[in-house]
């Protein structure tokens, strides 16, 4: 099947920023392919944007947490002849309590879908960008990927600085073939993510400055997909702090994690 138009495979597309990058990039003049795991949030998503924007959007409803995803993932799009142009891993969740506080299985799972599901489907998508000489992957990180781990909510730091460190090597390997890699990386964004986790009303005390929508934080995330840039933190504030933390002691840093962190963080949550 012939594309006449880009095709965006977006996961975790049901709400927040993955819905927010189905409506840019859907404005921007893409086909799409929304999959998360709640498929009447995406059939009413698809709906919305094919009446707006009359373009192609398919749904494949998937749990990124069943290591066999990915590829039956790519299984559906190839039985549909449809080649993906942009790949967006922005699956997530947060995981609120202490490491030891949760099971194991838990904590498998959000290995499964922060840090194995996007580098299995880049693994898969990649040889058909580097043969057409296109495509862009962008890894949805965070700021928690710059600044030191926290007390709570323990591998999610460490999920976002793996898909940095990630995204820059697949970026040197990939981009003289005409496939940019873009680690993009927000702070506080806008979404029903801390009302998931259980933290809205701590975050709710963070001071307004501090926030993104997530159609801010997705519009900065295209441009810098497209531009080439392969880590791209989102928002003045957010650039400031990451600049910060660099040139802090690495004791001074920890500790003012320890310090903040308690204001949005649950480390004690079982």
């Amino acid at each position: 099947m012939s594309q006449s138009r880009p095709l965006s495979l977006i996961t975790g597309a049901s709400a927040g920023i993955g819905a927010a990058f189905a409506r840019e990039l859907a404005a921007r003049g893409h086909d799409l392919v929304l999959t998360a795991r709640r498929a009447d949030r995406l059939e009413a998503l698809a709906e919305e944007l094919r009446q707006k924007h009359r373009n192609q959007v398919t749904v494949l409803p998937c749990d990124l947490a069943d290591p066999a995803a990915p590829q039956q993932l790519c299984d559906a799009l190839a039985q549909r002849g449809l080649a993906v142009d942009w790949l967006i891993n922005n699956a997530g969740y947060g995981v609120p309590g202490t490491f030891e506080a949760n099971a194991w299985k838990t904590h498998a799972d959000f290995i499964q879908v922060l840090m194995t599901a996007p580098a299995e489907l880049a693994w898969r998508l990649l040889p058909g960008m580097r043969e057409r000489r296109y495509g862009r992957i962008v890894n949805i990180a965070s700021l928690a990927g710059h600044v030191p781990g926290s007390a709570g909510h323990t591998l999610y730091a460490a999920s976002k600085a793996y898909l940095i460190k990630f995204s820059q090597s697949l970026a040197l390997e990939n981009q003289p073939l005409g496939v940019h890699v873009c680690a993009l990386c927000p702070g506080f964004t806008w979404s029903e993510f801390h009302d998931v986790t259980g933290t809205r009303d701590l975050m709710n005390k963070m001071p307004g400055f501090m926030w993104q929508t997530a159609e801010d934080v997705v519009r900065e995330g295209c441009d810098a997909a497209e531009r080439g840039e392969v880590v791209h933190v989102t928002g003045r504030v957010n650039r400031f702090i990451k600049s910060l933390v660099k040139l802090m002691p690495d004791r001074l840093a920890l500790w003012l994690s320890a310090r903040e962190s308690k204001r949005y963080r649950h480390a004690t949550q079982n």
